[in-house]
């Protein structure tokens, strides 16, 4: 029998395409690549799944510590939000998920690789183009978009072949992980109507103001609320604390990869805080200069990676500079959490750039006198003058 991988995650899309190839003379390893948001039962639910459809083994790989070390903790670094809003949740997912899965499809010694994506998204080109740069031997089989098929047509198969499941109920598409959940639905394929409150995973249940700290250090949250832990368990705390209060919700609108505009929700808690939280502590702690220049940076890696880019060796380049400027960022962030939004109260670091022996903003200077000030401003505006009175233009 042919040798085959799939990406499984054991929804609608991988269960039609694990059962289809099994029964195309495949032998049919199935590989799901946790990136956070599973937890024991759920894995275990979804590999029993798996030998439904007829799959010779399955593997479940934790790649949580790999997907924090190689993307999160950059999104982090550069303050990454797509159209200044979506931390990229799934998108980084699929880049750490089709390495591993590329890297296990050599170890088996596989000669073909499928995956579940459709003809209009982005997760066929990440996927596609990652298994081609690492394995360009393996051939790359996808039944979902070859065929065109629609979500009823995949129904009527598993149900024709004895594989009876809920699919019907699955009114949302839900996409958990480390960095943030995405939500699909009907209301996401227009324009106009937003989702509705139980689309999202989390419910709102506190009400009452809370206050909490985050600290970082060299950029990397370090504590929650004064507890020390690694920065995987301290992202999953305060996921936990913020999504009880509804943070982190909204609707993404972007260009996909393959040129049409599209529309997803997402549910990212520790995400949206912890970079808002992070880019305030850089405020303090970075200069304008660094500032500026990570702000175009981000924007660049954001988008290479969204569009999976990631092999490239720039971005090598952009995450050494990002680790360089993280250099002064540690320090703790003081936040209150409120039903669907949170404030940043202030911070406190040891390398705070507001320091007060060169003056209070509006009110002294200590540093300078009048006269130099009004020097710098004469000369500070030479070009502006020059170019004003020569052209004329107010």
């Amino acid at each position: 029998m042919k040798k085959l991988v799939i990406a499984y995650s054991g929804g609608l899309d991988t269960s039609y395409c694990a059962l289809h190839l099994s029964k195309q003379n495949y032998e049919v390893h199935a590989v799901s690549v946790n990136t956070g948001g599973f937890s024991i039962e759920e894995i275990n639910t979804i590999e029993k799944n798996a030998y439904k459809m007829g799959v010779k083994t399955y593997k479940n790989i934790n790649a949580i510590e790999n997907y924090y070390t190689k993307v999160v903790k950059y999104l982090i670094f550069g303050n990454v939000l797509k159209n200044n809003t979506y931390p990229l949740s799934v998108s980084a997912e699929r880049i750490v998920q089709a390495i591993e899965i590329v890297n296990y499809a050599r170890h088996i010694n596989a000669s073909y690789i499928a995956h579940g994506s459709t003809g209009a998204g982005n997760d066929q080109v990440r996927f596609d183009m990652i298994f081609q740069t690492l394995a360009p031997e393996i051939e790359i089989i996808t039944p979902i978009r070859d065929n065109k098929l629609s979500r009823q047509d995949e129904i009527s198969y598993l149900k024709d072949n004895g594989i009876h499941m809920a699919w019907e109920k699955a009114k949302y598409s839900i996409n958990k992980g480390l960095w943030g959940t995405s939500v699909g639905g009907e209301e996401t394929l227009h324009s106009k109507n937003p989702l509705p409150e139980e689309a999202f995973p989390s419910q709102v249940e506190a009400t009452k103001p809370k206050k909490v700290s985050i600290t970082f250090e060299k950029g990397e949250v370090v504590a929650v609320d004064g507890v020390f832990k690694n920065s995987i368990e301290n992202i999953e705390n305060i996921n936990a604390l913020a999504s009880k209060y509804g943070i982190g919700r909204d609707i993404h609108v972007g260009d996909t990869i393959v040129g049409i505009k599209g529309r997803v929700g997402f549910e990212a808690a520790a995400a949206l805080l912890i970079i808002k939280a992070h880019h305030l502590l850089e405020k303090h702690t970075l200069t304008k200069w660094q500032l500026q220049h990570k702000d175009y940076l981000a924007n660049f890696y954001g988008m290479h990676l969204h569009e999976g880019q990631y092999l490239d060796p720039v971005m090598r380049d952009m995450e050494a500079y990002f680790q360089n400027s993280q250099e002064k960022v540690s320090g703790t962030v003081y936040a209150t959490l409120k039903p669907y939004h949170f404030t940043l109260d202030g911070i406190s670091s040891p390398n705070d750039l507001m320091d007060t022996k060169f003056g209070s903003y509006g009110e002294t200077n200590t540093k300078w006198n009048a006269e130099e000030a009004k020097g710098f401003i004469k000369i500070f505006g030479n070009q502006q003058k020059i170019y004003q009175q020569i052209n004329n233009e107010i």
